[in-house]
């Protein structure tokens, strides 16, 4: 069975979106190598003002990657622990978000998710930490966290809370819950860089200039331990002119991701955004569903690429299982083995959002019928 023209439906929609954006690229791209100025200039100005404005927050300090981010907020934190620092992450989420903090020292101690992917609150054991890290996993809001009671636990002992908010920046109209913050310009995010690029966002402006030097290696007088970490006056250059449409992109994805979850409510499968949608980022569309691999070979079959975030929560991972945890996460270790990403762009026709919504469905009922 085939699509309706006879190709294959991408997971991601860069070539279109490229196509579509072609000449404002390359005019951007021009005026760049025109001005001579390839790093630290008018641009990165713009596009750090553009997303703190765009975050309701004073400050955006680009660097560059996702990853970068949280290097520099780890690092930057962990200059300001008196005691050997514990952070909690939860345990399925990618390797970034522990990477950053095990290299810059800190404790990590892996906790588990609800059923959503999201950090389950009421199940973080009664041990001290100083810190804590929300992963708004798929593009999922995490502002209902703010009326747990622990929530209000953290204000008072005055414990740190992170944003790795890569996945999740632009849910629930970009509202931040955490004064530190990391966002990722990935490929594959929802405001995709054509290599890399990150940004802390941020209302401290003791982090906002720490982070200046650090992306700068420490500093021109080297006081300061950094890394050479920017985004060059062309990525930002192109961010501008993808910023432009965001919201008309994100209203696409709520368009498509909305339909899919009305149309699998009968469907013996569960869509990962069906809470709080309304606010979703539908930065990916997850379903968790029986026999996931056998349902990705089947899509495989009917030309319709699908991936899977991700195949191991981190606590199963050889690499980080010297790092104390649960002994049995088990809401991380089920989704781990049940989701699927489905191709989710604005790009997507109305004749493949069909198609693929279809396919899923009838793969999916033979199992149950």
């Amino acid at each position: 069975m085939s699509t309706t023209n006879g190709s294959i439906i991408p997971f991601t929609g860069l070539k279109r979106q490229y196509s579509n954006l072609r000449e404002e690229i390359l005019s951007a791209t021009d005026a760049v190598f025109r001005s001579g100025q390839l790093m630290n200039g008018p641009y990165t100005s713009q596009f750090e003002s553009w997303l703190a404005d765009k975050n309701k927050t004073l400050y955006a300090i680009t660097v560059h990657s996702g990853t970068s981010a949280l290097e520099v907020i780890a690092e930057f934190l962990k200059e300001q622990a008196i005691v050997p620092p514990r952070v909690l992450i939860p345990s399925f989420t990618f390797a970034a978000t522990a990477n950053a903090f095990i290299r810059a020292g800190w404790e990590v101690h892996f906790v588990d998710t609800d059923s959503y992917g999201v950090i389950d609150l009421d199940r973080i054991p009664d041990i001290e930490y100083q810190a804590v890290v929300l992963v708004g996993l798929y593009g999922a809001s995490i502002t209902h966290l703010t009326e747990n009671s622990r929530w209000r636990q953290w204000y008072l002992s005055h414990t740190l809370v992170i944003e790795d908010a890569a996945q999740h920046w632009l849910a629930d109209n970009c509202s931040r819950v955490s004064a530190i913050s990391a966002i990722s310009f990935d490929p594959m995010k929802n405001l995709p860089c054509y290599g890399n690029g990150g940004a802390v966002v941020t209302g401290s402006p003791d982090l906002v200039e720490y982070a200046k030097k650090w992306r700068q290696n420490g500093s021109l007088n080297n006081q300061a331990v950094g890394s050479n970490s920017r985004m060059s006056e062309l990525d930002c250059s192109l961010m501008l002119v993808k910023g432009q449409y965001i919201d008309q992109w994100q209203a696409r994805r709520r368009q498509i991701g909305t339909y899919w979850q009305q149309r699998l409510k009968d469907a013996p499968v569960r869509c990962l955004s069906a809470k709080n949608s309304d606010s979703h980022a539908f930065h990916k569309f997850v379903i968790d569903v029986d026999n996931r691999d056998r349902l990705r070979l089947q899509l495989e079959e009917r030309k319709i690429e699908t991936k899977i975030h991700y195949m191991q929560p981190l606590h199963e991972i050889s690499a980080y299982r010297q790092y104390p945890g649960l002994n049995m996460l088990s809401c991380s270790s089920i989704l781990a083995r049940r989701v699927i990403s489905l191709p989710i762009y604005p790009e997507l026709t109305d004749s493949e959002v069909e198609y693929i919504i279809t396919q899923v469905i009838d793969c999916v009922s033979q199992k149950h019928s």
